[in-house]
């Protein structure tokens, strides 16, 4: 049975690494129940119809668009941290024979393949360097740094749309209080029906205004969790990364230009 279950879900380590594919999905299986919730009630309706504007609708497009945008860089950082944990495994056990490069491959001194992917490119970079700059200590901040940026790009995507629908609540909330104040800058007498027609007038206003700032704050913090939870993700990467070249593999590689391996 134990067989049967990792056969189909994978090993515990394995359904680690996708945490945060797991948590994308938790987190939008809870939003897709308040949506279901809210339509189900008719109030979900009820903002589509009296926003005038649009915005509201603008905003949940851009955030389902970025949302997909989390979850497709979520299944690429799982799969790296996968790849990661099988480097660091052979890394860590066959460091001391050394590294050279098939192509773009990275093969250790006995000729196991080192996992492909972003540390094994890390890996490839450094050898490359050694090569290049001979004997000596090898500093790899400046590729550490570029490692970091790589990953930190996949964030900036999400981290501006969930400022941009905040920016589009409070355009929301002012558009709302410009036509809560339409009809009563048009008021030519105080009649009843005048005023029953402002106040009605003033009712779509407000109601623009709530729903747009409601629905820009709502989905800018879910957005912001969903990249919080990725920027996790990628900071347990990069520590693994720089971990392993900093223990494992700079020092392996000094000792084979060193002539000491």
């Amino acid at each position: 049975m134990d067989d049967v279950k990792a056969a189909v879900i994978g090993s515990p380590m394995q359904v680690r690494d996708y945490a945060p594919v797991l948590r994308w999905l938790v987190v939008m299986g809870l939003v897709a129940l308040l949506l279901l919730t809210l339509w189900q009630t008719g109030l979900l309706a009820t903002v589509l119809e009296s926003d005038h504007t649009r915005i509201s609708l603008l905003i949940f497009g851009l955030f389902l668009i970025t949302s997909l945008n989390a979850l497709f860089h979520a299944v690429d950082v799982s799969r790296e941290l996968i790849a990661a944990r099988k480097a660091r495994a052979v890394i860590e056990a066959e460091s001391r024979t050394g590294f050279r490069l098939l192509g773009d491959k990275v093969l250790t001194g006995a000729g196991t393949l080192v996992e492909p992917g972003i540390l094994a490119s890390h890996v490839a970079n450094l050898v490359r360097k050694a090569d290049l700059g001979g004997a000596g200590r090898i500093d790899q901040t400046l590729l550490l740094r570029t490692v970091a940026d790589r990953l930190r790009a996949r964030e900036k995507l999400g981290l501006f749309v969930s400022e941009g629908l905040l920016r589009l609540a409070l355009l929301g909330t002012a558009i709302g209080f410009i036509l809560m104040l339409i009809p009563i800058a048009g008021l030519s007498s105080f009649d009843a029906e005048t005023l029953r027609g402002a106040l009605a007038g003033m009712t779509g206003g407000m109601a623009v205004a709530l729903n747009v700032t409601v629905s820009g704050i709502a989905a800018a913090l879910v957005l912001k969790f969903e990249y919080f939870q990725l920027d996790e993700a990628i900071g347990e990467l990069f520590s693994t990364i720089a971990e392993v070249s900093e223990i494992n593999v700079v020092p392996a590689i000094e000792k084979s230009h060193d002539g000491r391996a």
